[in-house]
Parts: structure tokens; C-alpha cells; sequence
């Protein structure tokens, strides 16, 4: 095989991922016009099961499930998307003034994300939403708790390890602050790992975010949620397209982002690259 004949992004499950990243970013953008009815239209009889009128079924309000698996897109992924920012951002600020000060700076703000890890992270969100109560937002506040300890650990390690090279020394000769430093010179090997983890935390993000949901501590009725529509659906678990649809679309995203996430690492990964290109 030629040099160069191949890529991460050629890899069958890379292929799988992008398209249905490409996919559901599409549902989620177009849900006004994809979906046949609005979310909360109860426009035929209940508990219909999937006909070529609606393709998903209804549900127990007469509502079509289709419709709410679409809308449910806006709701899942934008708030995916919103969460794994702050979090990435949060972390990387942490751990970037951690890895580059050091000393008593480091200690404190490690101790403060081991305080995090302490805990199970579905343990500790399932806490801090309870406590906030039970609302999407509040939701998502709570994954942002548990999420930011991992990229500030990551950053941490990135920062400390390139600290000392000599670059960063003929910067700092030159008179660049801390804050340029980090910036200017410490930032471009941080930034592809921390895309990375990102990408593989939306899929993760959506799963957090439907599983509070589930426990009825994220999104609330009637709103069309894919966490809440599975839980909505377990009442009637005979009636399976009540519980399936709304679950395989959480399955489809998790996996999907997980497989970018991964040909991202190797597209980043100088020697997993030259071993796919070899």
C-alpha cells in the first residue's frame, strides 16, 4: 500500500460516525420541517402502532412519535454541544493556571477536581440536580460539575510537560506574560487533544443527559426529550415504539460521536496515522 493511500477518516466506523453526526446535526437544524406534526400536537388516537401514516406510532397523549423524536434532536444536541464547551473551557483554564504556576496553585486547584472524582460522576450529577431541582438546565448545570475535572487533569499534564521547552523559555526572555504564554505558545498542544475528549463527551453528554431525564431529573413533561420519552414509554413496555425510537436515537448519537472521537485521535496521532497510512 502507497503512503498516503489511506486516512483515519476512510476507516468504515469513521465513515459511520461523520454521517450520522452529518445526520442528526441535520434533524436537529431542520426539525420544523422534517417533523410531520409539532411535539405536543395530539392529532390521533392513542397508542397507534407504526403505520405508513405515522411511522413511529403514537403515544399514550395521541401524539405523534416521530414528531417527538425529531424535536427531541434540538433538544438533546444543542445541549449536548452547550455543556461540553463549558466544560472543555473550564478545564482547560483550571488545569492550564495548575500545570503552568504549579506549586500551592496546583495543589489547590487539583485537590478541588479530586473532590470531583471522588465521587461516581452519575452519583454526583443525580446530587447536584436533585438539589437544584429538577429541571433541564439544572441538568445540564450538574453535568458541567462532573465533566470539567477530566480536561483540567488532561490539560494539567499537557501544560506541565511543555512548560520547560525551549520555546516557551525564549518567549518568556522576549517579555511574554503567563496569560500570552498560555495562550500563544502553550495553547496548540493542548488544543487537539482537548478536541478529542470533546468530541467523545458529546455522546457521553447526551447519555447523562437522557439518564437524569430518566430519573426524572432533567427534562420534564411534556417536553419532547428522548430521556423522558424512554421513561414516558416504560409504563407501557408492551407497546414498544413508545421506548425503542427515542433509545436508538441516544444510541445512534453515543455511538457516533464516540466513533469521530476516536478517528479524531488518530487523525491527531502522529503514529497511528503513519501505521493507517503504512
Amino acid at each position: 500500500m502507497t503512503t498516503g493511500s489511506r486516512t483515519p477518516w476512510r476507516q468504515p466506523l469513521a465513515l459511520v460516525g461523520a454521517a450520522f453526526v452529518v445526520l442528526w446535526v441535520l434533524v436537529a437544524l431542520l426539525a420544523p420541517v422534517l417533523a410531520p406534526y409539532g411535539p405536543l400536537d395530539q392529532i390521533a388516537d392513542k397508542l397507534l402502532e407504526p403505520s405508513a401514516q405515522h411511522l413511529f406510532g403514537t403515544d399514550q397523549l395521541g401524539r405523534d412519535v416521530l414528531s417527538r423524536v425529531v424535536y427531541g434532536a434540538q433538544v438533546s444536541l444543542p445541549l449536548a454541544f452547550l455543556l461540553v464547551a463549558l466544560s472543555a473551557v473550564i478545564g482547560s483554564v483550571v488545569g492550564a493556571v495548575a500545570g503552568f504556576f504549579g506549586g500551592w496553585v496546583d495543589g489547590t486547584l487539583m485537590r478541588l477536581a479530586d473532590l470531583v472524582f471522588a465521587f461516581p460522576g452519575i452519583i454526583l450529577a443525580m446530587a447536584v440536580a436533585a438539589a437544584l431541582g429538577p429541571e433541564l438546565r439544572n441538568a445540564v448545570l450538574a453535568v458541567v460539575v462532573v465533566s470539567w475535572p477530566s480536561y483540567a487533569r488532561l490539560v494539567r499534564g499537557l501544560v506541565m510537560s511543555a512548560r520547560n521547552s525551549e520555546y516557551v523559555a525564549a518567549g518568556r526572555l522576549l517579555g511574554s506574560s503567563s496569560v500570552r504564554t498560555m495562550i500563544v505558545d502553550l495553547r496548540p498542544n493542548v488544543a487537539g487533544p482537548v478536541l478529542v475528549m470533546a468530541a467523545l463527551d458529546v455522546g457521553n453528554a447526551v447519555l447523562l443527559l437522557s439518564g437524569l431525564s430518566f430519573l426524572g431529573l432533567g427534562a420534564q413533561p411534556p417536553m419532547a426529550e428522548w430521556g423522558s420519552m424512554v421513561v414516558s414509554g416504560m409504563d407501557y413496555f408492551d407497546l414498544w415504539w413508545l421506548w425503542l425510537y427515542p433509545g436508538l436515537s441516544i444510541l445512534t448519537v453515543v455511538l457516533a460521536f464516540n466513533f469521530v472521537g476516536d478517528t479524531l485521535r488518530d487523525a491527531l496521532d502522529p503514529r497511528t496515522a503513519r501505521a493507517i497510512r503504512g
